[in-house]
């Protein structure tokens, strides 16, 4: 799920949707993951009202004012305001990574997101099962069979077309050391070659493909210049 891009790694941490930059250096020194274990609930929880925000910073305003914000309950996700446009603000944890990702249990993620209608109809439901997996006390592995069976027995939904989501918040927590990445886009597509976008080639604006084989998709990320706020993002990101 990893990738080289110059001097630096970009680790896909949402199998989807929540992405860490940080020094290769530093990776290798902790290819044993920190955070073994789930962390007690209390770390992963927000206060209501912040976590609404941090949702709704995902996007520009012109998106998200209308949009669905879930929040994050002791067992699983709630709607906290109700939409009308179909998208969907969350703010995801580090349990949306991929398994063997060392941030899966890190108390500090906080990947605030906003799907479109077709990606909510998607990303939502599995975000949701895999939270309410794990505050139920399964572990990764389990939580990975379940969503694995629930797939098979068609209790998820298979991907639609058009799925994307904005990652725009300047808010969000990714990594350690606190803050986000660049302002990006991510697009969902099914099972796909990522070299048929020119994912990661010098110069192209897709810069990371990734073949998704638990939540079965591919996703694709394209930075842009501007945070929702509508300020110029630093080249390079944090």
């Amino acid at each position: 799920m990893n990738m080289k891009w110059n001097v630096l790694k970009i680790l896909a941490v949402r199998s989807f949707a929540v992405v860490v930059l940080v020094p290769a250096a530093w990776q290798a020194q902790n290819a044993k993951t920190p955070y073994p274990k789930m962390a007690p609930v209390e770390q992963y929880m927000m206060e209501r009202s912040a976590e609404i925000a941090m949702a709704l910073s995902a996007a520009p305003p012109s998106i998200s004012r209308d949009a669905e914000v879930m929040v994050m309950g002791r067992h699983g996700y709630e709607v906290a305001v109700k939409g009308k446009n179909g998208f969907v603000c969350m703010v995801e944890r580090g349990w949306t990574a991929g398994l063997d990702d060392p941030v899966f249990w890190n108390p500090k993620i906080r990947g605030p997101i906003c799907f479109n209608p077709p990606a909510a109809r998607f990303n939502v439901p599995i975000t949701v099962k895999k939270t309410e997996l794990v505050l139920a006390g399964r572990s990764k592995e389990q939580m990975a069979e379940a969503i694995k069976t629930a797939f098979d027995k068609k209790e998820l939904p298979a991907i639609g077309s058009g799925a994307m989501c904005y990652m725009l918040s300047k808010q969000g927590s990714l990594n350690d050391h606190g803050g986000n990445w660049q302002p990006h886009l991510m697009f969902f597509v099914p099972d796909t070659d990522p070299e048929t976008w020119g994912a990661g080639l010098v110069g192209s604006p897709v810069v990371v493909g990734i073949k998704d084989t638990l939540d079965r998709f591919t996703l694709f990320m394209v930075p842009v210049g501007q945070w929702s706020d509508g300020t110029a993002a630093s080249v390079g990101g944090h």
